[in-house]
């Protein structure tokens, strides 16, 4: 699905990622792991094409995609949910949903499907509702649904349980096993709460100052390692 080959971002002097790899498998979650400031964000962004790459390389189902820029990489199957959510706070709910669809075309760009309704019943109570009106989690659901919409091969999802109550913090958690059940799409879960990654995820990619410190599946992960690279 997802590889990403020794990847190397600077900002202007500063190194700030150092020889990633990693991959992403269909039907599979990959936490990326890290305390705040340590590359997470920046890496999500140069595999969205927000950023360069100055060196390595990104492919999507084979495909080098190193050098696409973002609607290109989207219009392939890469969804993206970012970091404090982004949603459109002038728009509808449901016109909120329907640039989820931008990379669709005729008809079927104008149909929200109901399975978003199914993963989260609050957005059909408010599709009326302006998006700026949601609170945070209610927010954060919307930005989930508008990425589902694009039918993505990949979505990446940054800090979701970022200022979001524990409530909804359960409920984005159920969304996420049941895409990950669902076995037709790559998930990229980048957290920095190990207890929420760790329910969901099969394998884990520890960042620390702009490299990977830990990787490996749920059952060889270290907790007490892990944690270390996430206290404060």
């Amino acid at each position: 699905m997802l590889q990403v080959n020794q990847l190397n971002q600077y900002y202007g002097a500063a190194h700030t990622l150092r020889g990633i790899s990693l991959s992403v498998e269909k039907g599979k979650c990959l936490s990326l792991l890290g305390r705040n400031g340590v590359g997470k964000t920046t890496l999500l962004k140069c595999l969205m094409g927000v950023l360069p790459v100055a060196a390595g390389n990104v492919s999507l189902d084979g495909r080098d995609i190193t050098k696409l820029k973002p609607h290109q990489r989207a219009a392939l199957g890469i969804a993206y949910v970012p970091q404090g959510r982004e949603i459109f706070a002038r728009l509808t709910v449901e016109e909120n949903l329907l640039m989820g669809m931008a990379t669709k075309s005729g008809k079927k760009a104008s149909v929200i499907k109901g399975e978003v309704y199914e993963l989260f019943p609050v957005l059909k109570e408010m599709l009326h509702r302006r998006g700026g009106d949601l609170s945070g989690g209610q927010q954060q659901q919307l930005a989930i649904a508008r990425a589902l919409l694009a039918e993505p091969k990949l979505i990446i999802l940054d800090e979701p349980t970022e200022g979001i109550q524990p409530s909804i913090i359960k409920d984005i958690g159920r969304v996420i096993s049941l895409l990950r059940e669902r076995g037709d799409i790559g998930i990229l879960l980048c957290e920095q709460y190990f207890d929420f990654a760790r329910e969901l995820a099969d394998t884990f990619v520890v960042l620390s100052r702009g490299e990977v410190v830990a990787s490996g599946s749920q059952q060889e992960m270290d907790d007490d390692n892990v944690k270390k690279h996430l206290a404060v």
